[in-house]
């Protein structure tokens, strides 16, 4: 790994090292499709079998999404993985919250849909019969899969007999064998979600939200009885069942009325964790967190926040430190102790089959990658399962407890799921399933680059070079923003597809001249608390404006960059970036691809918390405007694609019309690309393809060679 700081002497030094490299390993690598860097199967959704020694994941290939299964063959040659359902169409379909049968018999999934923000059912493909969202079954045997509901998040009964789901925010059952008609178990207020059954199946717990408060509910199959545990003014989240199925764990958020977001959060009232009788009804304190660092409660990407381990351990997500870390605490009170010690931050936990164990990954000792790790729920030194120059998360572990299946990618590797059997080495579980023409060694390894922003801030980046590229060249540069904003690009593959897809698109600019450089500007994570709540960020100020120049006056300053030919591209928060960059420096910024970006902060906070009233304060809502994009373009000159599509639930669509109208006024060049009720992360492949192919002519024709 090559850590660059921006100081003279040093990029005096490493700069010629650097080139050299890039040119040898340029000797032995031929130019690559757009198709063909995308073509990979990305995974997601990996699950570990209740019993016997299988793994279940989700693969989106080419659009066209699938289960697959891999278990240890009889014949001890391995895990051998299969595709059990056999969708063929890149539709915007689609597939995830896999649920395995108690005897790892069948796999429940579900299909269509927007599993990220629920709503209406979307239909990118503009399906004249229109689309639906359903609960699926598919059995390892063999056979088509069967359709059991109409919903979403199905949680199987550990009886093996019957599925809950969430169907217009309501919980409901279903029967395996279709026998009986779906029917509505409970008829409340608000809206459900976190579905957890009780060990035996006899009860199950949910978090029903409330608009300004929140309960944790639980029904009894018997007597269809339902009754909220300790139910207060604040918000109850994340049910955790005790392994005798008599007490439920929670977290509870305090009463908050604020009406804002993107802003810096550093402390709140401290959150706390709980734990209620099922059969009384009655709570009390277990732990809460102390005030200052920490009292803010932070999730990790996780299906569960909350874990009940062995002997008595509640572990948990908390950032005393100013990093997010394990914590565990007994079930009858007391300190909280640190699990995961030491300047990083910890994600995609699971809790090893006899609760004894939590695996996770984090960025320990490599900070800008992820690696696998195990940590007692008791205490303890925590060990590492991977390490090297890969990119590791979300672990889960078999039910032998004899083998840790994960995701995996590398520099020139895409995602793909691997396991670590014992003491083996970690080895990749459908190899068949990356295409033969996946151009692997034709990709270039990102160099780490540590820049001044315009105040001085340390911010990380990736710095992908041109192939071949000769000492005295001078190529057109683009800078890359990630959205989010809580994103961290990584010198890899990520582990979501909407950025895995970007590193591909990053590596095909690369292939074709371009200097790229992703920048992990402050607000997004993997720095810690502090870097993640940046003073002044987004609709407070837009201190990352100042991370956006530092990281212009990097590439200006480069030999190899033409200063003339400095271009931005994003998405999401990473379009907001670009925008802002092109609206206030487009003496700098000569061109953008602006991917349903924010340009008016009003606007994007009203729509992720209704309650938000622009009138009501108008201190903030005037700094929430001046951080906008909208606000400086007077200034702004540069011609700029805008992409989005009209059926998105993150950015409003009218962020782009509004965009469109100012730059029309202000005589301004772009060109637009709008995809017909497609969501914000686009679910259909060609929709990815045709973004990229337009995005990559757009900058060709603005940046490169005689512009």
């Amino acid at each position: 790994m090559f850590s660059l700081r921006l100081t003279k002497n040093l990029f005096a030094t490493a700069l010629p090292v650097i080139l050299m490299v890039a040119a040898h390993a340029g000797a032995q690598q031929k130019p690559f499709t757009l198709e063909q860097v995308l073509s990979a199967p990305f995974p997601d959704g990996l699950t570990a079998a209740p019993t016997g020694d299988k793994v279940a994941w989700v693969f989106n290939a080419g659009g066209a999404r699938n289960v697959w299964v891999a278990e240890s063959s009889a014949d001890a040659k391995g895990y051998q993985a299969r595709a059990v359902t056999t969708y063929a169409d890149d539709d915007g379909q689609d597939i995830a919250e896999l649920s395995w049968l108690p005897d790892a018999s069948a796999i429940v999934y579900g299909r269509g849909g927007d599993f990220e923000n629920g709503g209406d059912y979307p239909n990118p493909a503009s399906n004249a019969a229109g689309v639906d969202q359903g609960i699926w079954i598919v059995a390892l045997s063999g056979g088509a899969p069967r359709r059991l509901a109409e919903g979403h998040s199905a949680a199987v009964s550990p009886k093996g007999d019957s599925v809950a789901y969430i169907y217009k925010d309501q919980v409901w059952l279903v029967r395996i064998s279709g026998g009986e008609k779906a029917a509505q178990l409970v008829h409340s207020k608000g809206k459900i979600d976190s579905l957890r059954w009780s060990p035996d199946g006899s009860d199950l717990a949910f978090a029903s939200s409330r608009s300004d408060h929140g309960f944790i509910g639980v029904y009894n199959v018997q007597s269809k009885s339902l009754r909220y545990l300790d139910p207060s003014v604040d918000r109850d989240i994340e049910p955790a069942w005790s392994p005798d199925g008599k007490q439920v764990a929670f977290i509870r958020l305090p009463a908050n009325r604020e009406a804002f977001m993107f802003g810096p959060k550093r402390t709140a009232q401290p959150w706390s964790i709980r734990i209620a009788d099922v059969a009384a009804g009655g709570g009390r304190e277990v732990w809460k967190a102390d005030g200052g660092r920490g009292s803010a409660f932070r999730e990790v990407p996780a299906d569960n926040q909350l874990l009940w381990g062995a002997g008595g351990h509640l572990v948990f997500p908390w950032e005393r430190d100013g990093w997010t870390h394990l914590y565990s605490v007994s079930t009858e009170g007391g300190r909280a102790e640190l699990l995961t010690p030491g300047e990083f931050e910890v994600e995609h936990t699971s809790l090893s089959p006899d609760r004894s164990q939590v695996l996770f990954a984090s960025n320990q000792n490599d900070i800008d990658r992820r690696h696998i790790w195990k940590v007692s729920v008791a205490g303890g030194r925590p060990t590492a399962v991977t390490s090297g120059t890969g990119i590791e998360w979300a672990p889960v572990m078999t039910s032998d407890g004899k083998a840790i299946a994960l995701l995996r990618s590398d520099a020139r590797r895409p995602a793909r799921p691997g396991i670590v059997v014992g003491s083996s080495e970690l080895s990749d579980l459908a190899p068949q399933t990356i295409p033969a023409d996946f151009p692997s060694a034709s990709l270039v390894e990102p160099q780490q680059v540590i820049i001044s922003a315009a105040d001085g801030m340390r911010i990380h980046g990736q710095l992908f070079l041109p192939p071949g590229a000769k000492a005295g060249e001078r190529h057109p540069a683009l800078i890359f923003f990630h959205g989010g904003s809580r994103r961290e690009m990584l010198l890899g593959w990520h582990y979501m597809q909407y950025y895995h897809n970007a590193y591909g698109m990053n590596q095909y600019l690369a292939s074709h001249g371009y200097v790229v450089l992703a920048v992990n500007y402050r607000s997004g994570i993997g720095y810690g608390m502090e870097f993640r709540e940046a003073l002044n960020y987004g609709a407070t100020g837009a201190s990352e404006f100042n991370d956006v120049m530092g990281a212009g006056l990097y590439l200006r300053g480069r030999p190899d960059v033409d200063p003339a030919r400095i271009g931005l591209w994003g998405g999401s928060y990473g379009g907001y970036l670009t925008a802002l960059g092109l609206a206030r420096a487009s003496g700098l910024f000569a061109a953008g691809v602006d991917m349903h970006g924010v340009h008016d902060w009003n606007l994007e906070i009203h729509h992720f918390v209704a309650a938000y009233d622009p009138a009501a304060d108008l201190n903030v809502s005037r700094l929430a405007f001046e951080s906008s994009p909208l606000a400086a373009i007077k200034s702004w000159r540069s011609p700029v694609l805008l992409i989005q599509g009209d059926d998105d639930r993150n950015v409003p669509f009218s962020e782009t019309i509004h965009l469109a109208e100012a730059l029309r006024k202000q005589g301004v060049y772009f060109e637009q690309l709008v995809f017909p009720d497609e969501i914000h992360d686009f679910l259909m492949h060609k929709t990815w393809l045709a973004a990229y192919h337009a995005a990559a002519n757009f900058l060709d024709r603005k940046l490169g060679p005689g512009n």
